[in-house]
């Protein structure tokens, strides 16, 4: 299940490495998507707030994924993330305390999992 695979990713358990917001969900799609490894690498920079634009390293990573295999639900995912974060932004996020960094792992996955 990916959803347990991104938790797994960005707690650092079950014999996983740690990995941030952005890594934990590109990696847990890695095999359904055909995510290369070097891209996940590359995603290193895209936690707390590093992302392009300060958006969510979560958010960031499953538009990656949605833009090549879904453009039609980049929309959708939009406005879903959004709702329930209560941003695109990191640190706006985090302000509001709406979701956690796990949360927003879990809701990327989320609507990952239904693409």
């Amino acid at each position: 299940m990916s959803k347990e695979k991104a938790k797994s990713h960005y707690l650092g358990r079950e014999g996983s490495k740690r990995l941030n917001c952005a890594q934990a969900v590109l990696e847990a799609f890695r095999e359904r998507f055909g995510i290369r490894p070097e891209k996940v690498m590359e995603y290193a920079s895209h936690g707390s707030g590093g992302a392009p634009g300060g958006v969510c390293g979560a958010y960031a990573a499953a538009r990656h994924i949605l833009e090549i295999h879904h453009p039609e639900k980049l929309k959708e995912f939009e406005e879903f993330f959004g709702h329930k974060a209560g941003s695109l932004k990191c640190a706006e996020i985090r302000r509001l305390r709406t979701l956690s960094c796990l949360g927003c792992v879990e809701q990327a996955e989320e609507f990952l999992t239904r693409s």
